[in-house]
Formats: C-alpha cells, structure tokens, sequence
C-alpha cells in the first residue's frame, strides 16, 4: 500500500485541478507507484505469486487508462509519459 504522505505527494504533482482526485493523470501515478512497489516486492519474494497476479492487474489497468488517454488528447498523453518516466 502507498503511505499517506507519498500518495497526498502524488496527488498534489499529479493533479489537473484544486479537487481533483480521480483523473486519468492522477489515476496512471498512483498506479505506477503502486507497481513500483510491487516489483520491488516481487524481487525478494520470488514465489508470491498472488502479488504477481496483482501486479499484472495494475499493469494492464494502467495500459487501458493510457490508451484511453492517448485516443482522447495524445498532448496530455506525451506530457505524463514523460513525467512519469515510461517507455512508449
């Protein structure tokens, strides 16, 4: 789980608006954080394979939200990819 610090860090970087807490931007960081914890995760606890399980969950949520984003505004795509450090 993210702590409370990081996330509210995410969510004041990552945020559209003043109220935001659910747009697509916002959504992709923090389930990019969460992956990255989960691989880090994954790379001492080889055989839990209930957290792989879950960390292909978050992954293919995260390629649907981007293609959803890319089809939408590919400006706003380029921007996160870029901030966010993912290949594509």
């Amino acid at each position: 789980m993210i702590d409370a610090e990081v996330k509210q860090g995410i969510i004041q970087e990552y945020r559209t608006h003043e109220s935001d807490t659910g747009s697509t931007e916002l959504q992709v960081a923090m389930l990019t954080e969460r992956i990255r914890q989960v691989t880090d995760h994954l790379r001492t606890h080889r055989k839990d394979v209930h957290s792989r399980r879950g960390l292909v969950t978050m992954v293919s949520k995260r390629r649907r939200l981007l293609n959803y984003l890319s089809s939408e505004d590919v400006g706003r795509y380029q921007r996160l990819i870029g901030r966010l450090g993912l290949r594509r």
